[in-house]
């Protein structure tokens, strides 16, 4: 319990990302067909336009890894008080969601960025306690 009460903030943020990040990927794995469908159309009058498998893969790596580095780093920040995987977690967080704030501006979603740029805030606020 000492390291949670120590490192609370963090931990919370953490799970959020892990939480987030999670869902995402497994949302994509789940409904793959859905989601390409979706973002095919998302991305038809965009450069993306015939890369769209490849590049959901790679949100789809992303978001995962993303997930996973963020669940290591809550159990390491509360049972060990380290922050290692924490902070991996952390910025592999903040580059995935600039992947997807790219994509978002490059297809002229402001809203679905807006979105983005809420976690990004949140994530940028993680890092700076970790450090």
């Amino acid at each position: 319990m000492e390291h949670f009460t120590s490192n609370a903030a963090q931990i919370l943020l953490l799970a959020s990302l892990a939480i987030i990040f999670l869902q995402s990927g497994f949302d994509k794995i789940l409904d793959w067909k859905g989601n390409l469908s979706w973002l095919r159309g998302h991305f038809a009058k965009t450069p993306f336009k015939g890369m769209v498998p490849l590049l959901l893969g790679v949100v789809l790596f992303a978001e995962v890894l993303t997930g996973a580095l963020c669940t290591i780093g809550c159990f390491e920040l509360l049972y060990l008080g380290e922050s290692t995987y924490a902070f991996c977690g952390a910025s592999t967080a903040g580059l995935t969601l600039l992947l997807l704030l790219t994509g978002q501006r490059i297809a002229k979603d402001y809203e679905g960025a807006k979105t983005i740029v809420i976690h990004l805030i949140m994530t940028t606020f993680l890092l700076y306690l970790l450090n």
